[in-house]
């Protein structure tokens, strides 16, 4: 093998090595190229999932009011039955010593 035919070979050797490497980076940029319509469609979803996550903030924290205000309507009517149980026992009591007085009268 005489010296043109080393750099030939060797020319074409590069060559194809060079040609190899082109193809496979134009593979790789093929197949993770992200396109504008993907980007647009990735912004507007994580716009919406703001919102979502917002509403459910929203959600939670009337929930959270709507309970304690029913807590307290509970509470308060628990108290109010108890004084009426009170008072309506303290009624009966009397009524049975008004009836036991009157039967005593007679």
């Amino acid at each position: 093998m005489n010296r043109t035919e080393f750099i030939l070979t060797t020319a074409i050797i590069l060559f194809v090595a060079f040609a190899m490497g082109w193809f496979a980076n134009w593979l790789v940029h093929r197949f993770t190229r992200v396109r504008q319509s993907d980007v647009a469609d990735l912004d507007r979803m994580s716009q919406e999932l703001h919102e979502a996550e917002e509403t459910r903030d929203q959600a939670i924290t009337y929930l959270q009011q709507r309970e304690a205000e029913l807590t307290n309507q509970l509470t308060q009517t628990e108290a109010e039955l108890g004084a009426a149980m009170d008072g309506l026992r303290a009624v009966r009591q009397e009524a049975e010593e008004l009836r036991a007085r009157l039967h005593s009268v007679n």
